[in-house]
């Protein structure tokens, strides 16, 4: 039982770490790029590029509201 805590534990740490924000921005990114790609609504190499663009815009607004604390 002690070796499962200790695994969720790293894990829970190594995925969220210091930044739950991060987290959540990687996988709003990655949810919203399946719901295009399941839906059809884009193809190849554009949802891929759409996906980067969106975790790159993510990541930047987490950034921005650790600043502006």
């Amino acid at each position: 039982m002690r070796f499962l805590k200790a695994f969720g534990r790293f894990w829970y740490d190594f995925i969220i770490g210091d930044d739950w924000k991060i987290a959540a921005a990687v996988l709003t990114a990655l949810a919203l790029t399946a719901i295009a790609m399941t839906t059809g609504l884009l193809s190849g190499s554009i949802l891929v590029i759409v996906g980067a663009v969106a975790l790159f815009l993510f990541f930047v607004v987490s950034m921005v509201v650790d600043v502006r604390k």
